[in-house]
């Protein structure tokens, strides 16, 4: 079997249905599709085994007490049969046609294979496009450690199973960042990988989402996920070769990012000061750094006002830029 798609599914009553019908395609062979029902509380359970019901041949559903995401993904990637995993989240869909073309990719020449995503509101509009790689064809990890750099999504990328089998890599339980913590581990067992360079994922931005909320606290957790990866490149024995890269992979989420998200919830608060020094803390020349010399002038600012503490001023900043994009509506 080429293609196991797996898919967490927790209380997403409301998009199961499209998408599931966005990786469903009977003629299609060599695929399977595996729905994790981590716990859900609504009607999501229900609508999970009415599918499978549907096409037992496609889908089946594993369903298991609340574990969170990451130990969604982690059952579903184990009762896998496919060479191939694609993690697809319940309330994000396919693009049309893109299972064929993804199956049709499938030639079992790369250990990764990357793809581009949409954002898109929940009323369809798009948000925001994002390509899966900035290097074209194929490439190794040392001809691109760029890859760093950039976006550590899970879902937009097509993993060889074995990569997960044969290193012990499992994404983190109940961690917010799980995809930071785990892909750029992946990343050290990968020989091969390829830019597919297709718009295959729609990833749907929702105004209740967990990126945000109001749970400030868990931002904390980004640092965690940020531990989690560095170390396991420290034991790997490969930190100093990739060293620009994982420091400015490091300050871009632990730093830019999430500074930015929680001073737009709240600029008072005390996680603010701690995320900026726990990062100096670890890469204290980080202004040495050729990837933060090269920034965009927008984070070239934000990044001089988070490190001088003006995060009102950062707050003010990310609402124009919310507005400018239209993410409000």
């Amino acid at each position: 079997m080429k293609l196991s798609v797996v898919i967490p599914v927790y209380n997403v009553e409301r998009w199961l249905g499209a998408c599931f019908e966005s990786v469903l395609d009977p003629a299609c062979r060599d695929y399977e599709i595996v729905a994790v029902n981590d716990g859900s509380t609504d009607g999501s359970g229900i609508a999970a085994a009415a599918y499978a019901a549907r096409y037992p041949a496609i889908i089946r559903v594993i369903t298991t007490p609340n574990g969170g995401l990451g130990h969604a993904r982690n059952t579903g990637l184990e009762a896998a049969r496919g060479d191939y995993l694609l993690f697809l989240d319940s309330d994000d869909r396919l693009a049309p046609g893109a299972l064929r073309e993804i199956l049709d990719s499938l030639d079992g020449s790369f250990d990764v294979g990357l793809f581009d995503f949409t954002a898109v509101n929940e009323q369809g509009r798009e948000l925001g496009y994002t390509r899966g790689c900035a290097r074209q064809g194929d490439f190794t990890l040392e001809d691109w450690p760029q890859l760093l750099c950039e976006a550590p999504n899970a879902v937009n990328k097509l993993w060889r199973r074995s990569l997960f089998t044969e290193s012990g890599v499992r994404f983190p339980d109940r961690l917010w960042f799980e995809d930071l913590a785990t892909v750029p581990r992946l990343y050290l067992y990968a020989r091969r990988f390829r830019n597919l360079a297709r718009p295959w994922y729609l990833y749907l931005r929702r105004g209740d989402s967990i990126m945000t909320s109001k749970g400030i606290e868990r931002n904390a957790e980004i640092i965690t996920a940020v531990d989690t990866a560095l170390d396991a490149w420290r034991e790997a024995g490969r930190f100093e070769r990739c060293h620009d890269e994982l420091e400015y992979l490091a300050l871009f989420h632990q730093v830019l990012t999430a500074c930015d998200r929680v001073a737009l919830l709240d600029p008072k608060s005390p996680l603010l000061p701690l995320l900026v020094d726990d990062y100096l803390r670890k890469f204290p020349d980080f202004r040495r750094n050729p990837y933060v010399r090269a920034m965009p002038a927008k984070h070239r600012l934000l990044l001089e006002l988070i490190l001088r503490r003006r995060f009102e001023a950062v707050k003010a900043l990310m609402a124009l830029n919310d507005r400018v994009r239209g993410r409000e509506g």
